[in-house]
């Protein structure tokens, strides 16, 4: 739990056990629900021992994870894990569809619109709002975790390949890594990406699996990575030197889906190499930023027994000896957005078909706080934690982990957290196995 003193400064964080006990002594109050954070009435900053902690931070394309821990001589011992589910896919959807209405109405007998040339130019380091949207929301997390625990340094983790760096011949950053494609460089990374860690043919997970070449090499094939793929021991000694239409002879739909996703580019990791330098150079203007390669984090996480998650990759980001302590639960921080400017909502041609009210405040709520409905009779009796849907007439929505549940008078809410443009979840943190 994050702990601030009487004047919001950061201490040292506690347990979940401590921070009960000062609220029931009437030592604390509570600063805020989610992230859940306490702040002391009878002490400051000057009067306690403060040992600071770290963050470390595992970017990823459609999650991040995000982890805050301490060290003393090479051990961590993990506080606070949370992740960070992007919404850069539902970006990138709607500006096509944005794109999509202003072409056909460009292009349709309507009101002359003069080109409009000049205000295209894109600056030096332009990224593309889907992924500017990544960077934002982690440096924006980044910021917050500074406010609620001193934190004196980041440790953040490179990706595991590089997609053309070497075909380029220099390093690439930004936009740049939209423009090729891979040149041989740490290829079973790639591959275990791109093939979600599985064989190919069987779908089998968490086994040995093997490099295997789809149209092999003694007919021909070459060690281009669009003809490598991932097979587990025994579909690998089953195929052989076989070409894979022999092998896969009465399966024509998974022949179709392995040859597609063969030639198919990794979006993902060219999304995270595209923001990557821009999002270390936001955080080292802030705080001391480490950086480590995906390979020393696979080993730490490997020698310490843990599974791979995105919190836990975060926890064993950089150089350590030792990880004595994870959390149990996760905090998952959806990217939910704050509403939209639009006024209006379209028909399947772009053209408005109705208006939305300019209003977002109804009877104290608007759409996105963190509440708690109390129903004492009737078919929805119980108690109800989560976002709320606010509406005009006065019943509103809240989804909570079991689901939405739908028209709760408004006099049965009490506010526990105004909307922060994210929707909150938790799930178990994945626990340390018994081998390597």
């Amino acid at each position: 739990m994050f702990v601030l003193d009487k004047h919001g400064r950061p201490l040292q964080p506690c347990t979940p056990a401590r921070a009960r006990q000062l609220l029931k002594k009437g030592r604390a109050v509570v600063h805020r629900h989610t992230p859940f954070v306490i702040r002391l009435k009878d002490r400051s900053i000057d009067s306690s021992e403060v040992d600071e902690v770290e963050v470390g931070v595992d970017p990823g394309s459609r999650h991040t994870g995000i982890a805050v821990f301490t060290e003393q001589t090479g051990e961590r011992r993990a506080r606070f894990a949370i992740r960070l589910d992007h919404r850069g896919a539902t970006i990138r959807k709607m500006l096509q569809q944005r794109a999509a209405y202003r072409r056909r109405r460009r292009t349709q007998n309507l009101r002359y619109r003069a080109p409009r040339l000049s205000n295209r130019a894109r600056p030096s380091g332009w990224l593309p709002p889907s992924l500017r949207h990544r960077v934002a929301t982690t440096v924006s997390w980044i910021d917050r975790l500074a406010r609620w625990a001193p934190v004196r340094a980041v440790h953040m983790e490179l990706v595991a390949f590089d997609t053309h760096a070497i075909a380029a011949g220099k390093p690439l950053e930004g936009v740049e890594y939209q423009l090729g494609t891979l040149h041989g460089t740490e290829v079973r990374e790639y591959l275990l990406a791109k093939w979600g860690r599985a064989c190919a043919y069987c779908r089998s997970s968490n086994v040995p699996l093997n490099i295997d070449h789809i149209r092999p090499r003694s007919k021909g094939g070459s060690d281009r990575v669009s003809n490598l793929t991932l097979a587990c021991v025994s579909c690998n000694q089953a195929k052989g030197n076989r070409p894979i239409e022999d092998f896969l002879i009465g399966k024509p739909e998974l022949l179709a889906k392995i040859i597609a996703q063969a030639k198919a580019p990794l979006r993902d990791a060219a999304a995270v190499q595209s923001t990557r330098w821009v999002l270390w150079r936001a955080l080292d203007t802030r705080l001391p930023t480490h950086v480590a390669s995906g390979g020393r984090t696979k080993w730490n996480r490997t020698r310490n027994h843990l599974p791979k998650t995105h919190t836990l990759d975060a926890l064993a980001v950089g150089k350590l000896d030792s990880i004595s302590e994870t959390m149990s639960t996760a905090l998952v921080a959806g990217c939910a957005g704050r509403g939209t400017h639009a006024r209006t909502r379209p028909n399947k041609y772009g053209f408005p078909r109705l208006r939305m009210p300019r209003q977002k405040l109804y009877f104290g709520f608007q759409t996105g706080d963190f509440a708690r409905a109390v129903v004492p009779t009737g078919k929805k009796q119980g108690t109800y934690t989560g976002r709320v849907a606010a509406r005009t007439n006065g019943y509103f929505n809240v989804t909570t982990v079991l689901g939405t549940v739908q028209g709760i008078h408004h006099r049965h809410f009490r506010l526990l957290q105004r909307a922060d443009g994210y929707a909150y979840t938790t799930q178990k943190e994945g626990r340390a196995s018994s081998s390597g």
